[in-house]
C-alpha cells in the first residue's frame, strides 16, 4: 500500500526488517517462531518492518507538503460539524469554518468528528493497565534466540520485548498488589527489566508510560458525508501490531471508495466502504488481537504449555502456518473485504 505513494522504500530504510516474530517461554528459551517467508508468494514484502509512528508521519507530512492539492494544518480543532445533501462544513477553532465534500474523520480514539456524528462507539476496557518502558538495553545480545518481536511468557506474568532501530520497547505489568502508580516507578521498572535479564537496569530507561487497553468500535463508519477511519472507528489491543496498521487499510480503502464516488457520483459506495472496513475490523483485527492477549494473560503454567505447543505445531507446519500468518498479517483480511459488495 504505501509503495502506491512512494512511501515503502523510504520507510524501510529508515525501520527495522523484521523476517520472524515469536512466543516463548522466558525461563527456558523454549519458543515457537513464525517465519514471515512461509506468505513470501503473497507479499512482496514478507517481513515485519518494526518503526515508529513518528517515523511514518514525517515522511507522509513531507509527501503531502510537496501537493499543490493538499493543504496540511496542525492543531486545527474541530468544534461542530454541519451536512447538507451536498457538503460537509467543519467549524475550526479560531479559524474559518471549511467547507468540503467530504470529511474523514480519522481524529482517534477521543474524536470530535464521531461525536458531532453520534456514533456510538461500543465495547469494553481491559482490567490490566500496560506499563510501556522503552530503554536502551540490548536484549539481542543477552537472551538466546531472540527475535525482534518477542511475546513472553514468565513466572512473574508476562512481558514483550519490540525492538526498534535504536531502542528496545517493553511491555511490562504490575506485579500483584502493586498499584499502577507504584509500578511505574523507575525502582519498579528497573526491578523489572531487571528479572528479565540482570543488568537491564544499568542502561537508559527513556520513557515510563501507563495507558489502558480498549476494544471498541462504531456500528457503521459511514455518516451521511462524514466518514470514520482508524482509532476514530476502532480500537484494539496492541498484541499483534494491527491497531495503526488496520487505520492505513481503512485509507486506503477509504481514498478509493471516494475516488469512484468522485468519477460516478455513487453515494451508495461509502456503505460499501463501512460494510467492508466493519466486517473486517471485527473478524480480523479485534477478535485476532482479542487472542493475542488473552493468550498471553494466562497465567496457568499448564495451559501456557499447551498453547506454546498447539502454536509450535502451526509454526512448523508450512501449510497452516502460511494460513496463520495470512491471517496476523493481515493479508487475510484485505482478501476477505474485496469479496464483500
Amino acid at each position: 500500500m504505501l509503495a502506491k505513494v512512494g512511501l515503502a522504500e523510504p520507510l524501510i530504510a529508515l525501520g527495522l526488517v523484521t523476517p520472524d516474530w515469536q512466543v516463548r517461554m522466558h525461563e527456558t528459551c523454549e519458543r515457537a517462531k513464525f517465519d514471515l517467508a512461509h506468505i513470501a508468494s503473497d507479499t512482496p514484502y514478507p517481513f515485519r518492518l518494526q518503526c515508529e509512528q513518528s517515523t511514518l508521519v514525517s515522511l507522509a507530512l513531507e509527501t503531502a507538503r510537496n501537493e499543490a492539492a493538499i493543504e496540511v494544518r496542525m492543531g486545527a480543532r474541530v468544534t461542530a460539524v454541519q451536512q447538507d445533501s451536498e457538503s460537509v462544513t467543519l467549524s475550526i477553532a479560531g479559524s474559518e469554518p471549511v467547507r468540503a465534500r467530504f470529511a474523514i474523520a480519522a481524529d482517534g480514539a477521543r474524536s470530535a468528528l464521531r461525536e458531532a456524528v453520534g456514533a456510538r462507539f461500543e465495547g469494553f476496557t481491559y482490567p490490566e493497565t500496560t506499563i510501556l518502558a522503552t530503554t536502551t538495553f540490548p536484549f539481542h545480545e543477552h537472551i538466546d534466540g531472540l527475535s525482534n518481536v518477542n511475546y513472553c511468557w514468565a513466572t512473574e506474568g508476562t512481558f514483550s520485548l519490540l525492538r526498534l532501530p535504536k531502542v528496545w520497547r517493553c511491555s511490562l505489568y504490575a506485579d500483584d498488589g502493586e498499584s499502577i502508580e507504584e509500578a511505574t516507578t523507575p525502582a519498579s521498572v528497573t526491578a523489572k527489566l531487571e528479572r528479565i535479564v540482570p543488568g537491564a537496569s544499568q542502561h537508559d530507561v527513556q520513557e515510563i508510560r501507563a495507558y489502558r487497553i480498549h476494544q471498541r468500535i462504531v456500528e457503521r463508519y459511514d455518516h451521511g458525508r462524514v466518514l470514520l477511519a482508524g482509532d476514530a472507528a476502532h480500537l484494539n489491543s496492541p498484541s499483534g501490531g494491527m491497531g495503526m496498521n488496520g487505520g492505513i487499510h481503512d485509507a486506503y480503502e477509504l481514498a478509493d471508495t471516494l475516488a469512484e464516488v468522485f468519477a460516478d457520483g455513487d453515494l451508495a459506495r461509502l456503505g460499501r466502504y463501512s460494510r467492508r472496513r466493519k466486517a473486517v475490523a471485527e473478524d480480523a483485527i479485534l477478535a485476532q488481537a482479542h487472542r493475542n492477549r488473552t493468550r498471553m494473560q494466562e497465567r496457568d503454567p499448564v495451559k501456557r504449555r499447551e498453547e506454546l505447543e498447539a502454536l509450535q505445531r502451526i509454526a512448523n507446519d508450512p501449510v497452516r502456518c502460511r494460513e496463520h500468518l495470512l491471517k496476523t498479517s493481515m493479508i487475510a483480511g484485505l482478501r476477505q473485504a474485496e469479496a464483500i459488495s
